[in-house]
Order: structure tokens, then C-alpha cells, then sequence
């Protein structure tokens, strides 16, 4: 395994050059990224329902919410940035060498819950978003969000520097449609700035602070930042870690205060046009949408209002790839093709979203917003906890761990989070049980559920020290030194090997290579794979011109190297390349496999397939690809 397959989000890992800048507004330039790609995440669709449910329910009084959560964010976030920067690894791959097999497994799930929570509200986001600009039906608009998988293959194979361009060129459609949006609102000064004072008028503020917590500060952005990060390179020394630091922290202070703007906008427009006109229950995005029009007079408005949600929409469900790929990969250490994770968490997605709209209406989706919103808020401990232990641990940090001020500050906000989310879930399980005809359901998947994430959230909690963690970290890959060196300098002998041929320019380089590596004393075997669709239903039974031919042609191959004194035979096999070339080679006891390249990549790939991953997985001896 290469070494550097422990490193997160590998493909663009350490690709920005940071060093060498002249001047500090460079060197400040060269950083700036990473927090915006995060901040998006703090103004997706979610939040839209959130904010707006807040706004017209109850006016300015929850913006010092929105202000609490970002303060939060920011904390969080440049928590997220040292753990990334220092030790060079993402939360996830953290949390892999910290915990037992179990625990991380567990903590990877509910991980993977928060991603797909967050897509389900993009995927809605932007399919009103199309509905409101377009007048396509949801249905259809929930369908072909599936689509934005190949803008993000796009973008990733473009580079880091041009993907972040483009998500900040998102982010100024969504601030400046705001800007426009509070020319036309013309909100109280007094009232907005009364609303910076902490209130709580009843329980259903609660459930919308919660779900506007939940919104801002989301689990999925805390894995993405600390694998952001380190996709510039650094100076590895004290003061170049110390500059990263702080860079950093500019880059996310900026990010997050845009992100503050957006929410903070939309919770006021929802606050001076719905909720001053009397109109509390405005919970839904369309219409929020449909009603801005009679109660600002321009069909501006609702157009800027569409577009800032597309926007937020599309930017969003990029990061949130991005995320769901550094959580797979620093958990499980188990990595799949992009455009494959994208399709699994963005179809995990779309199908609730198609339920609600099928069964419910349109009408429903504000509702599953404001829940996805909850979900996400649910998640945050399990993410956050063991992201305060990693960067308060002195000796894992190499002396960059947080001092005791800002560790307090940490906790408390965690506190805060759990606690509440605590409250929520005690009040809807005593709701769901009182009101329930039948709680025996509850009573045995529920409430188990619960306990059970209240004992892993107190584990992992009081799992602090570093003798806790092991002090001899979990391998990522394995180390070399481990082997004798002595076993390593011994020279291979390979006596019988087994080289594919398929009668193209690629054969010479394969059976060249198997020659040098066996010599004149090893048995060689060249294998070929008629792939004639009679050979894929008759297999060996098949007897036609190509079967025919491709045996003479392996024979003619057999002639020229015996001449020569080598010891060949040949294998004829039938159908797929991918199933019949290991069955060929895992029936027989052969030493070394060699095969050569399919003669195609990028888009090809994708359209004809490959064969040597497939085999290489497959077969139980070494394989050397030519």
C-alpha cells in the first residue's frame, strides 16, 4: 500500500503551495478556502426552513440564536483546523486510532446519518428552488438532483483552487440576493437589535433554536475543515505551524461571518415581512416564496429569493460529497470512487424526499426540513467531544493543544448542545408516549435507541487520557520497519507465471516483463479470454471463428517463445475477463500474475469497465501491472 494512503482527501492533499509567499497578504491569500467550502454548509436549504420558520413565528427574538450558533461555529471550526494542520489527519482518521473497532463504527454511522440528513434537505432545497424559478414539479426536480454528481467530479479533477472559486462565486449569488431582499423588507432597527437578547417565549422556540443550532453548527463540517486544511502545504516547523494557525482562523472568522449575514437575512426578511403582517405559521419555503411578491410589491424579490436557493442548494451538496468521502475513508479506511459515494448518500437521500412529496405534498417538505435540521443538531456530540479531547491532549498536539480558557469555553458549548438536545429528545419521547394508542414500538426501539446513545455519548466523554487512547497509535497503513530487513534484501524467485494477453501492442511490454522476472528456468502460462457474446451464455462449449482464431493466435505465441527455450503453455477461458482470468489463476499454483494496461481511462473507464482492479481483488497472488 502506498504510504501516503493515509492521507485525507489524498487527491488534492497538501496540492496548494503556502510556502515562499513574500508578503503576509499573500501568504494570507494562499489560505483563504478551505472555510468557505465549510461555510456553505451553514447556509444550506436547512437553514432556509429554520430561519424562516424562526423569523415568521417569532419576529427578532431568536437572531441571538443565530449569533450563539455562530460564535459556536467558529470555535468549533478552528478546533477542527488545528486538529487538521497539527497532526496531519482528519477527525475521522483521529477518532479510527482513538477508539475500538466498535465504537468507531458506531460513531461512523451516526457520522454518515448527519451526511445524509444534510443532503436530504439539499436535495429538497434545490429541487423548490427549480420548482419556484422553472415551475418544475418537485417530483421531477427531486430526481434529477442525482445529476450534480458529475459538476463535482468536474470541479475535483480541476483542482482545489478552482473548485473553492466556484463555491464562492456561489456564495456571493446567495449574499447579494439577500442584499437585494433587505432593500425591498426595509426591517425595525429596534426590534432587530432587541432581538440580540437571550429569550425563549415557549417550547416550539425551543424545537426551531434547536433546529437553527442544528443548521448552523453541523457534525459533517467538522470532518470536512480538519481534512481542508491540509490541503495546503505547510513549513513544518513551530513557526510554520503557528502561521497556518492563524491564517486559518482569519479564513474561517470571514467565512462564518458570511454565512452569519445569509442566516441572519433570512430569519429577519421572514421576521419584518410575515410575522410583522400577522402571518406566524409561514413555514415553508414556497410560501415564503409566493408571498414575498403582494407584501413587498416587486416580483424581484421572490426571483432573488429562488436563485440564492439554488445556489445554496448546489453549493452545499458538493461539501457534503466531499465530506461523506473523508468519513468513509477515515473510519472505515475504506475507500470507493467518488461519483459511487456520491450516488449512495445523494440516493439515500432522494428517496425520503420522494416519499414526502408522493405522500404528502409539497406542503410536507418544510416539515422534513425543519426535522433534517434536528437530526443533524442530534449528531453534533458525537462529533464534537472527541474533537475537544484530540486537540486538548498535550503530547498528541505536540504542545499546539488548547489552553485551559478555551478549552472551558469548549466544553460549555457542548454542554449547552447536549443539554438541549437532551431536553428535546426527553419532551418528544413523554409527547410520543402520552399521546401514543399503541407505545409498545416505542418502548422497544426508542427508548433502547436513546439509552443507547446517552451511554456512548458518556464513553466517549470520559475516554480522556492518553493511556485511554492507547498510547501506541492504531496503524493507517502498514509500516515497513515491521518486517526484517534482511527478508526485505532477499531476492524473489518466481517459478510459474501466469500472463493475460489479449493479441494487442500491450502483449510485447507483459510477456517482456514476465520474461525478465522468471528467466529461462520459470513455467509460463499465457492466458486469453474470449469475450464473444457466444462465449459469455455457451462458455468452453462455444465453437465459433473467433475462438478459433484467438487459439491460434495464443499457440503462434506459445511457438515463438519455446523457440527461444522457454517453457510455455497456454489457457484458453471463455467470457468475462474479470471472472475468468482469477478463476483461471486461483485454480492453479501460480507464483506471480502479470497483466497489462486496458488501453483506455476517464470517461472510458467508466463506460467499458477495467479489468485489472476487478482481477487484482480477486486473485490470491501478487500481480505486477505493465
Amino acid at each position: 500500500m502506498d504510504r501516503r494512503s493515509h492521507r485525507s482527501l489524498e487527491e488534492v492533499h497538501g496540492t496548494i503551495e503556502t510556502i515562499g509567499k513574500k508578503t503576509s497578504w499573500k501568504r494570507l491569500l494562499a489560505f483563504l478556502g478551505p472555510a468557505y467550502l465549510v461555510s456553505v454548509g451553514y447556509m444550506d436549504p436547512g437553514n432556509w426552513a429554520t430561519d424562516i420558520a424562526g423569523g415568521s413565528q417569532f419576529g427578532y427574538k431568536l437572531i441571538w440564536v443565530l449569533l450563539m450558533s455562530n460564535i459556536m461555529a467558529l470555535l468549533l471550526q478552528s478546533l477542527c483546523a488545528r486538529l487538521g494542520v497539527v497532526r496531519g489527519r482528519d477527525l475521522a482518521q483521529a477518532s479510527r486510532e482513538a477508539y475500538n473497532p466498535f465504537v468507531n463504527f458506531v460513531l461512523y454511522i451516526l457520522a454518515e446519518i448527519a451526511i445524509v440528513a444534510c443532503d436530504l434537505a439539499e436535495v429538497i432545497g434545490m429541487a423548490i428552488g427549480l420548482n419556484l424559478l422553472f415551475g418544475l414539479p418537485m417530483i421531477w426536480g427531486v430526481t434529477i438532483t442525482a445529476l450534480d454528481t458529475f459538476l463535482l467530479l468536474f470541479l475535483l479533477n480541476k483542482g482545489m483552487r478552482k473548485m473553492e472559486v466556484f463555491i464562492i462565486g456561489l456564495i456571493f449569488i446567495i449574499g447579494g440576493s439577500f442584499v437585494v431582499e433587505m432593500f425591498f423588507a426595509k426591517p425595525d432597527m429596534g426590534d432587530l437589535l432587541a432581538g440580540f437578547i437571550p429569550s425563549l417565549p415557549n417550547s416550539a422556540a425551543l424545537y426551531i433554536a434547536i433546529g437553527i443550532i442544528g443548521a448552523t453548527v453541523m457534525p459533517h463540517n467538522l470532518y470536512l475543515h480538519s481534512s481542508l486544511v491540509q490541503s495546503r502545504k505547510i513549513d513544518r516547523t513551530k513557526k510554520g505551524i503557528k502561521q497556518a494557525l492563524k491564517f486559518n482562523f482569519i479564513d474561517s472568522a470571514i467565512a462564518l461571518n458570511l454565512a452569519f449575514f445569509v442566516n441572519a437575512a433570512i430569519l429577519i426578511l421572514a421576521a419584518a415581512v410575515f410575522h410583522k403582517n400577522g402571518m406566524f405559521e409561514v413555514a415553508e419555503i414556497q410560501d415564503a416564496h409566493a408571498l414575498l411578491e403582494p407584501l413587498l410589491g416587486s416580483n424581484l424579490a421572490p426571483t432573488f429569493f429562488a436563485i440564492a436557493l439554488i445556489a445554496a442548494g448546489q453549493s452545499s451538496t458538493l461539501t457534503g460529497t466531499l465530506a461523506g468521502q473523508i468519513v468513509m475513508e477515515g473510519h472505515l479506511n475504506l475507500r470507493i470512487q467518488p461519483w459511487v459515494r456520491r450516488l449512495i448518500t445523494r440516493m439515500l437521500a432522494i428517496i425520503p424526499a420522494l416519499f414526502t412529496v408522493i405522500y404528502f405534498g409539497e406542503n410536507g417538505t418544510g416539515k422534513l426540513l425543519v426535522l433534517s435540521q434536528v437530526v443533524l443538531s442530534l449528531q453534533l456530540g458525537f462529533a464534537i467531544i472527541p474533537l475537544i479531547h484530540f486537540v486538548s491532549n498535550k503530547k498528541l498536539m505536540n504542545g499546539f493543544h488548547i489552553k485551559w480558557p478555551l478549552r472551558i469555553a469548549s466544553w460549555f458549548i457542548t454542554i449547552i448542545i447536549v443539554g438541549l438536545n437532551g431536553k428535546l429528545v426527553y419532551d418528544e419521547i413523554t409527547g410520543w408516549l402520552t399521546t401514543s394508542e399503541n407505545p409498545i414500538y416505542i418502548w422497544t426501539l426508542v427508548i433502547p435507541a436513546a439509552i443507547g446513545a446517552a451511554v456512548l455519548l458518556i464513553y466517549i466523554t470520559f475516554k480522556t487520557t492518553m493511556k485511554d487512547f492507547k498510547s501506541e497509535k492504531r496503524k493507517m497503513v502498514p509500516h515497513i520497519l515491521d518486517a526484517k530487513v534482511d527478508e526485505l534484501a532477499s531476492p524473489l524467485s518466481y517459478k510459474k507465471i501466469a500472463v493475460s494477453v489479449d493479441f494487442s501492442t500491450s502483449d510485447k511490454k507483459s510477456i517482456s516483463a514476465a520474461l525478465q522476472l522468471g528467466g529461462k528456468e520459470a513455467e509460463y502460462t499465457l492466458i486469453h479470454i474470449v469475450e464473444t457474446p457466444g462465449a459469455m451464455i455457451y462458455g468452453d462449449e462455444i465453437d465459433d471463428y473467433e475462438t478459433e482464431s484467438d487459439e491460434a493466435f495464443l499457440n503462434t505465441y506459445k511457438q515463438k517463445l519455446e523457440e527461444k527455450g522457454f517453457k510455455v503453455s497456454v489457457e484458453l477461458g471463455f467470457g468475462s475477463p474479470k471472472k475468468a482470468i482469477p478463476k483461471i489463476v486461483n485454480a492453479s499454483s501460480f507464483d506471480l500474475l502479470v497483466l497489462g494496461g486496458h488501453g483506455h481511462s476517464g470517461l472510458k473507464d467508466l463506460l467499458f469497465g477495467t479489468t485489472v482492479d476487478s482481477v487484482r481483488h480477486k486473485v490470491k497472488i501478487p500481480v505486477l501491472i505493465v
